[in-house]
């Protein structure tokens, strides 16, 4: 991969877990807005006084989504190959789960019921006056971060895998590499860029210094222990013969 594409590769994955970013605050911002809107009427001479109904009052999916794609953000990063796909896809899925969320807890039946619960625990027995009231904000800023959300999954889907990942410094099964540490900082840095100190730089042939030395003590005791080639002498009796 050259620089160029893999310049464009980071971009596209900062691009995309920004808008997941934005998605979810979104989302998550919209649970606190005012959703709906009713008068309470009492018995007796008491003045019709408000009831509100926030999105979490309403639904709880936005916000639960919400911190699910600030999830997914981190998933996408440490996965790889398919599974930053299937990650894609549960991101743009969640998304589709808001927008229906959205609109079945806005109609006016769902509205009535969950403003009814609401007046009856803030007033007992006091009425709805009429239907009540939807305010558009809350719901349109779910709607727009769920849009967000859908949109930046399916880009992780078609692109997540030729996105950067974790340092494969950081994968089990890498071959750690010879590290020259000398100083005690030194060594602290080989560790931290996943060279393994108790290996031997290699020599000149490719072979690591210490696999060098073994073979030259062999090679020396190997000598050692080779017979004397010269002529045999014979062993003379007392008398000289």
């Amino acid at each position: 991969m050259t620089s160029s594409s893999t310049g464009r590769a980071r971009r596209e994955f900062g691009l995309t877990a920004l808008a997941i970013a934005a998605a979810a605050g979104m989302m998550l911002a919209s649970g606190g807005q005012v959703w709906a809107q009713a008068l309470l009427e009492a018995p007796g001479p008491v003045p019709s006084v408000p009831v509100e109904a926030t999105g979490a009052d309403l639904t709880g999916v936005p916000s639960g989504i919400g911190w699910a794609g600030l999830a997914g953000i981190a998933g996408l990063y440490a996965a790889r190959g398919r599974a930053r796909r299937i990650i894609g896809a549960a991101v743009a899925a969640g998304g589709l789960f808001v927008l229906v969320a959205v609109w079945t807890s806005t109609r006016t039946e769902a509205l009535t019921d969950a403003v009814a619960t609401r007046a009856t625990d803030v007033a007992g027995t006091a009425q709805l006056v009429g239907e009540p009231e939807t305010q558009t904000i809350g719901p349109l800023v779910a709607v727009a971060g769920a849009a967000l959300l859908v949109l930046a999954g399916v880009v992780a889907t078609v692109r997540a895998p030729a996105w950067p990942g974790m340092s494969n410094r950081y994968d089990r099964v890498a071959v750690p590499r010879p590290s020259q540490a000398v100083t005690q900082s030194d060594l602290w840095k080989s560790l931290d860029a996943g060279d393994d100190p108790t290996l031997g730089a290699p020599d000149g042939d490719g072979v690591p210094a210490e696999d060098a030395g073994s073979a030259a003590d062999t090679g020396s005791d190997t000598a050692s222990v080779q017979p004397a080639t010269g002529p045999e002498r014979t062993k003379e009796g007392p008398d000289g013969r």
